[in-house]
């Protein structure tokens, strides 16, 4: 073969990379046999700015991460499955998904989701308190640069220090601050705004809650007790949450996650996009294949209601080193 053929292949095979919200490209995917399935969950010409803006935790974000806890783990017996949301009955936010907008708020959202479901356990359900994102993605300024990316474990450190107030989703008006940011449309035919990347900033940190709300914003916050992370070891984390609730995590987003419909996922194609955060709600097996059990923060019409599964006890895409939680003052 020539020099000049050579490079005329690879020019062609460069410059004919699927595109992420393809056909073909889910296609390709679901071709390859592996062990899950994939499916339209963005319309074609949502743009990828817009998805790339998703993945909000900075690259540095390890040097943010607090203590190591460690548990005794011989003492514990873990289940084959589990599932947080079977678990604790009591605490409705365990099973809710939020949707963090055109915002690199991630970070914030497995943060928040975290917390709020750990109020409720550690208060044995007396406690529903939705922890603002909004407050977290506005006021942090040690947390990161908030809707263009942060760190999950500087979020706990900052619940720890200077307390969150409550907040519902986008036009809930639940709560002291509610989430500012509207989702958007990822489908052809809805009725959200479309997802362009470009509609929304970080919200600004304003100490003061809604006037429908009665409490005081000083008065509302809730406070972390402590902050920690957990050791990449499988049967660590698994502890974790048994012991204490879902865990915040984050990983490696690639273009085939986009695309997640059901099974356990693991990476097969396409390109890198960026580290992604998310709550862990537990684990078990599907066809003889450990998965992590994932809430998203992409809305409930993302995936499987919200949810995916990835690969356990490989650290998939980076799954299971770096998992941040805390306890709450209760």
């Amino acid at each position: 073969m020539t020099g000049h053929l050579w490079m005329l292949l690879l020019f062609i095979g460069v410059n004919c990379r699927l595109h992420p919200l393809s056909d073909v490209f889910i296609e390709s995917i679901n071709k390859q046999g592996t062990t899950w399935k994939a499916g339209r969950n963005f319309a074609k010409d949502v743009s990828m700015k817009y998805i790339k803006g998703l993945m909000g935790v900075l690259p540095n974000h390890k040097n943010y991460m607090p203590p190591v806890l460690v548990h005794d783990v011989e003492s514990v017996q873990v289940p084959v499955n589990f599932d947080s949301r079977t678990q604790w009955p009591d605490c409705p936010t365990i099973r809710e998904i939020r949707d963090q907008g055109s915002c690199g708020s991630c970070w914030a959202f497995g943060a928040v989701e975290v917390m709020s479901d750990r109020i409720c356990i550690h208060s044995n359900g007396k406690v529903n308190f939705h922890v603002s994102a909004d407050d977290l993605v506005s006021c942090c300024y040690t947390c990161g640069m908030g809707c263009d990316g942060g760190f999950p474990g500087a979020a706990f450190a900052y619940w720890v220090r200077k307390g969150l107030v409550s907040g519902g989703p986008y036009g809930s008006e639940q709560g002291c601050r509610p989430y500012e940011i509207a989702p958007c449309e990822h489908h052809v035919n809805g009725t959200r705004p479309s997802c362009n990347g470009d509609d929304h900033k970080t919200p600004k940190c304003i100490k003061q809650c809604e006037k429908s709300y009665s409490i005081p914003y000083e008065t509302d916050k809730h406070y972390g007790q402590k902050s920690y992370s957990i050791s990449s070891r499988v049967e660590q984390i698994q502890t974790e949450i048994l012991t204490n609730g879902p865990v915040e995590g984050a990983f490696t987003v690639y273009e085939d996650l986009l695309q997640y419909k059901s099974g356990v996922y693991q990476h097969v194609t396409g390109q890198e996009l960026g580290g992604h955060a998310i709550r862990i709600l537990g684990w078990g097996v599907e066809n003889n294949i450990p998965y992590w059990l994932i809430a998203n923060s992409w809305n409930s019409d993302w995936g499987d209601n919200g949810t995916f599964k990835i690969l356990r006890g490989e650290d998939h895409c980076g799954i299971e080193d770096s998992i941040v939680a805390g306890l709450p003052k209760v």
